[in-house]
């Protein structure tokens, strides 16, 4: 399957809190098997799924089973820790989407681990269709617990659509374009290309091509705490991270694992039917990961 990974940058960590995002499809499920990933773990951070087309099955160690469709989120809080899958469903044959994560603030990495299913009902406005899945747009305003102030939404522009949408000036954002084209603040951007734009702004302006176009808008207070973020842990320091990669390989019996867990942190989740958990990868030898800051650009 094809994956654009537009978040993190050398140059950019973090939008607001958010701190990846892959695109990825569209991917003809009959010929590449779709997604198929394993039980894995996370700490420190939501995940925030989006589709366009498709569906994903999320399972994960709270016993959660939900099915995610185009135009629905599925948001897991990892917090200090918890284990998950995602699947494509057997009904689906062609899978196009959005994975993004956002930090949890430090005050927040210890939190216990949670999972909420959310369908907004969509926006429309002059020259565009707005789904708000996280934070407030164009007045509607997402109920679904995040830790920092953010936005993130869908905004879909027919051909030659023009939309004018009210922006919280001491957020930056980022503007990922799915398919079509728009500019963005007379900005071009390409396809699968993610524009950021600093805070400052009050208002952006859109401007669909003569297909119309469909894009991601994410944004956020800068986020200014330093993180250290490996695989699929995120934490405040190289330690943090040795020891949840130590506690999940212990977790799942490892042949690496040094001896048998006396705590159950990530959990495993019951009945996935789709094979064993993914074991972590090495850490880099002879490295001490350091914690990355993006500097908080001029209002």
């Amino acid at each position: 399957m094809t994956v654009r990974r537009t978040l993190p940058q050398r140059v950019r960590s973090t939008i607001g809190a958010f701190c990846f995002l892959d695109h990825y499809g569209p991917d003809n499920v009959a010929m590449t098997g779709g997604m198929k990933l394993p039980p894995h773990p996370h700490t420190g951070l939501q995940t925030v799924t989006w589709l366009f087309s498709g569906e994903v099955e999320h399972r994960d160690s709270l016993g959660t089973r939900a099915v995610v469709r185009p135009g629905e989120l599925n948001l897991m809080t990892a917090g200090r820790g918890i284990s998950h899958s995602e699947d494509s469903t057997p009904t689906t044959t062609v899978l196009h989407g959005a994975q993004l994560w956002t930090v949890l603030p430090a005050r927040f990495m210890a939190m216990d681990p949670q999972f909420e299913h959310y369908v907004p009902e969509p926006v429309d406005v002059p020259g565009a269709r707005v789904r708000v899945f996280l934070g407030a747009l164009a007045g509607a305003v997402s109920p679904v617990r995040v830790f920092s102030s953010l936005v993130g939404a869908e905004i879909s522009m027919p051909p030659g659509g023009e939309s004018h949408l009210d922006l919280a000036s001491s957020f930056e954002h980022g503007y990922l374009l799915d398919e079509g084209a728009v500019a963005v603040d007379g900005h071009r951007p390409q396809r699968g290309e993610l524009l950021y734009v600093p805070p400052g702004r009050r208002t952006v302006h859109l401007r669909a091509g003569a297909s119309g176009g469909r894009l991601l808008l994410i944004g956020g207070i800068p986020f200014t705490e330093g993180i250290v973020m490996w695989w699929n842990f995120i934490g405040r320091s190289h330690d943090e991270v040795v020891e949840s990669r130590a506690q999940w390989q212990r977790e799942i019996g490892a042949p690496d694992a040094d001896g048998p867990s006396a705590e159950e942190r990530f959990g495993i989740q019951p009945g996935y039917p789709g094979g064993d958990p993914l074991p972590a990868p090495e850490l880099p030898r002879n490295t001490v990961l350091k914690p990355r800051v993006t500097p908080m650009p001029p209002l």
